[in-house]
């Protein structure tokens, strides 16, 4: 298994990479809704997301380092901009700020994957209060819409 590059040693690799991730997660996702595991279609969906914003944010590093400024220390005592530590890792706690900054259907897409990473976790929920979906198959819709937007974005950049 090939390692992820860093993006702050090849942010071309790391872009290619993180854009084949999201093709990969997306027809993962598409299988498991095949077998009827939509929770689990669900995380796939949200991982693919996260990989397609990823290599979006190396593209629009300068616009992150003003938001993301300072060091980490990562494994070997290594120091790295926390700006390239953002675009590696991905937080899912700063992927909506990170997509705002991106703009366009990156913006407006990661709130409805927010939504489904929510149905991931707490499933199912006609109160409303632990998922916006009541049942499995309005989540389905809502997983297959952002497939299709994953799919027509890796396909405009070849994918």
């Amino acid at each position: 298994m090939q390692e992820l590059p860093k993006p702050w040693f090849d942010i071309e690799g790391y872009k290619k990479i993180r854009l084949l991730e999201a093709r990969y997660e997306s027809e993962l996702a598409r299988r498991f809704l095949e077998e009827g595991l939509v929770r689990g279609a669900a995380g796939k969906a949200y991982q693919a997301w996260k990989a397609l914003v990823a290599a979006f944010a190396a593209e629009d590093r300068s616009k992150l380092k003003d938001l993301f400024k300072g060091v980490v220390k990562v494994r070997g005592n290594r120091v790295i901009e926390k700006v390239d530590w953002v675009i590696a890792i991905m937080p899912s706690n700063v992927l909506k700020r990170v997509s705002q900054l991106i703009g366009g259907d990156i913006s407006v897409y990661t709130n409805l994957a927010i939504l489904i990473h929510q149905y991931q976790y707490n499933g199912p929920d006609k109160s409303g209060l632990l998922s916006q979906y009541w049942d499995d198959e309005s989540a389905k819709a809502d997983i297959i819409q952002l497939l299709e937007v994953i799919d027509r974005i890796l396909h405009e950049r070849g994918i």
